[in-house]
């Protein structure tokens, strides 16, 4: 019985193992895709002020008519 008892023990011990990895795996999927987000944000920031100085740069010396 006491064999039984300890393999039992031992499977709930690994089954929740298994389930505390699938969350730390999810809190990093969250985290990477959050940080995607934020980068391509900050890409698309840049980007539209890249353009806005460069409409300036055209207007300032009026190739921009």
């Amino acid at each position: 019985m006491d064999s039984q008892n300890t393999g039992f023990q031992a499977g709930q011990a690994k089954g929740q193992a298994q389930e505390k990895g699938g969350q730390m795996i999810d809190k990093v999927n969250n985290a990477a895709q959050s940080a995607k987000d934020s980068c391509q944000e900050a890409g698309q920031q840049i980007k539209e002020k890249a353009q806005g100085a460069a409409d300036a740069a055209k207007n300032a010396v009026g190739l921009n008519k």
